[in-house]
């Protein structure tokens, strides 16, 4: 059970919280659009996307990032969506954070549509690795799923990241029931044949339709239950898994692994290092905050780093211990993944 702090540590140059979690992994939205429609995300017509005005500029994002990383303890930094592929200026502040002094280590999340074109030029710019969403080998699949004919793409830009150096590659799947929840053990071969990292993750309740129930969801304990029909899993244990949010599993004796990423029925809130910037500048604390802290309001109006600093500090030092899914008062943000950054 996390034990909250008696002594405000606000003017530290850290992200903690009063549960003495230090966040040093930094996830960047760079916007909310995004070229799929995947079902437990966002419904077939799309979402009301961002105003430009409202989305930060690159300048912008390259100077919180800046903050973040010389002067509250920030050592990765990940950039997400939406599909942060979309972003014109992705590229160039990839490779104006890669220029920072600390250099932070960055990843990218991404659906892998536009990877081919562009994998070896953000490997050129500096980033380091990519996680690529990926739910189903099938074609047929993958459209229903993501209401988009784009398989080919994906498997493409996979095989286009490998082969730019942006490694390990990590491939995130979402088990749905009827669709493709048969298919844990042919990702997991097809993962090991290609030499890419297959991660699992629970389905969570940040769909744009609030059509998220917990009872119609595939589980950790259910994925892992598929996987042992075919394979041996060799649990890495607690002291090698750290803050990951992943519990990792060797594959019949390693080299190869597998995580599952149970947000929902095997939280793992009391060892997160996260904070979270979306594309119109707000700090999130958690992916299921009702509350965020406006950071744009501050840049825009002339606020001196320091102050940026202080302000994201005392937002973080609010964190709450958990993300109360297992509450029965739990309430489903406002605000989908899209906008939220995963």
């Amino acid at each position: 059970m996390l034990r909250a702090r008696s002594a405000s540590r606000e003017g530290a140059h850290v992200l903690i919280d009063t549960y003495g979690r230090v966040a040093t992994d930094l996830r960047v939205s760079l916007t909310d659009r995004c070229n799929l429609r995947c079902t437990y995300c966002m419904p077939e017509e799309g979402l009301q996307w961002l105003a430009k005005p409202d989305l930060l500029t690159d300048d912008e994002i390259v100077r919180l990032i800046d903050i973040a990383v010389t002067s509250l303890g920030i050592e990765e930094v990940r950039f997400t969506g939406g599909e942060p592929l979309l972003r014109p200026g992705l590229v160039g502040i990839v490779e104006r954070v890669a220029a920072l002094d600390p250099r932070p280590q960055m990843s990218l999340t991404t659906n892998g549509i536009g990877l081919k074109r562009t994998a070896a030029a953000l490997k050129e710019a500096g980033l380091d690795r990519v996680n690529v969403s990926l739910d189903t080998l099938r074609p047929d699949v993958f459209k229903t799923l993501t209401r988009r004919d784009r398989h080919k793409d994906v498997i493409e830009g996979l095989h286009a990241a490998r082969d730019a150096g942006l490694t390990p590659v990590k491939v995130n799947s979402v088990l749905m029931p009827g669709l493709n929840d048969d298919e844990a053990p042919d990702l997991l071969a097809w993962a090991v044949e290609h030499d890419y990292e297959l991660r699992f993750i629970e389905q969570m309740p940040l769909d744009a339709q609030h059509g998220w129930k917990r009872d119609g969801m595939i589980t950790a304990g259910d994925i892992l239950a598929s996987l042992r029909t075919r394979f041996e899993l060799t649990a890495e244990g607690e002291e090698k898994r750290g803050s990951a949010p992943a519990e990792r599993w060797l594959v019949d004796g390693g080299p190869h692994v597998v995580g599952v990423i149970a947000s929902v029925t095997r939280p793992f809130c009391a060892a997160c290092d996260r904070t979270r910037l979306t594309a119109d500048g707000q700090v999130r604390t958690c992916l299921f905050a009702q509350e965020e802290t406006d950071l744009r309001a501050a840049l825009r109006s002339g606020a001196p780093d320091e102050e940026i600093a202080r302000v994201w500090r005392l937002a973080m030092w609010g964190k709450k211990a958990g993300a109360g899914l297992d509450d029965p008062t739990f309430v489903q943000p406002d605000r989908p993944m899209s906008a939220i950054g995963g």
